[in-house]
């Protein structure tokens, strides 16, 4: 973060997301890959992270839930800021974005982190299952989805 607020000059936020998330948040010890996303997309942004992956040895994504399920209403509102570095404000992207990208993948490693989000607090099931009726009928638009097993995995999560 600290490099990333140096290199650039212009404001805007980066959020992350994945297993970034989780090792700040302390139930995973380390992570793969550093998957995030900035808003705007700012001058000098995809330059600077590629001298950060080759001086650090880490592997960078450009990557967020919306990419994966329809964009949830009031994502940045529930963002949790994390620090500020230069003229760049980092952010844990929402984990109701999150949880929901991870169940609908269903991957045991990211349905352990769901566990540990609802375990900690940071997604309550009932808000769960709202953001999820606020998505579903945008589901058709994701191809890669089958909107019926989306919904028996939700509904495993959400039944405690």
């Amino acid at each position: 973060m600290r490099e990333l607020g140096v290199a650039l000059r212009d404001e805007g936020r980066v959020y992350f997301t994945g297993g970034v998330s989780a090792v700040l948040h302390g139930w995973r010890q380390m992570t793969v890959d550093i998957d995030l996303r900035s808003e705007p997309e700012l001058a000098g942004f995809f330059e600077a992270l590629h001298a950060l992956k080759e001086k650090l040895q880490i592997n960078l994504e450009l990557a967020a839930p919306s990419d994966f399920i329809p964009e949830l209403p009031g994502w940045r509102e529930r963002s949790i800021f994390i620090a500020r570095h230069g003229q760049l404000d980092f952010y844990h992207y929402d984990f109701y974005s999150q949880a929901l990208a991870k169940i609908e993948r269903g991957y045991d490693r990211d349905l352990d982190d769901v566990r540990h989000m609802i375990g900690s607090g940071l997604v309550s099931r009932e808000k769960l299952a709202q953001c999820f009726e606020q998505i579903r009928p945008a589901l058709l638009r994701y191809p890669a989805i089958d909107p019926e097993s989306f919904v028996r995995k939700v509904a495993s999560f959400i039944t405690p």
